[in-house]
């Protein structure tokens, strides 16, 4: 099994050729202890620092010099395309009321799909799109991305 200890720094993250794949959905990439196959299908078992959020195109090392490209999986998820800033800010505030893992993007909104959400913001005015696409979330919702970005905050969670 390929032992993957470390992540490049962003500098030099998205350089240089890999010697293999690893598809993972959300769910896998927030995952610091994960044994998994890559898309050759060789073993790999991942042992990186607590509270990593992987990124699609984030790259991973072995010790003996292997390098891993992440590739975020395509998921089910509900996305929302909307020209008016205030509308779709509500959305994201009512989301994020929710604490729902949320991928925010100018002009649209991603979240993995649920249908009780899908009908809030359908009564809300909103139109949106179930489809399968890579899901890349705002870090605050699993603690840290790799590229480094840090989220904490002192509210408790009744």
């Amino acid at each position: 099994m390929i032992e993957l200890t470390h992540i490049f720094d962003a500098m030099v993250n998205k350089c240089g050729n890999s010697d293999g794949r690893l598809t993972l959905p959300i769910e896998q990439r927030v995952r610091s202890r994960l044994r998994a196959r890559l898309d050759d299908g060789r073993d790999v078992g991942l042992f990186l620092p607590r509270g990593t959020l992987l990124r699609g195109g984030d790259r991973l090392g072995s010790d003996d010099g292997l390098v891993i490209e992440v590739v975020a999986a395509a998921e089910t998820v509900s996305t929302i395309h909307c020209d008016d800033p205030t509308l779709l800010a509500r959305a994201a505030y009512h989301l994020g009321n929710r604490h729902i893992p949320l991928q925010v993007e100018k002009g649209w909104l991603r979240y993995q799909h649920d249908h009780v959400l899908d009908d809030m913001l359908l009564q809300m005015g909103l139109a949106l799109v179930v489809e399968q696409a890579p899901f890349e979330p705002e870090a605050g919702a699993y603690q840290q991305a790799a590229e480094g970005h840090h989220h904490s905050h002192s509210h408790s969670h009744e």
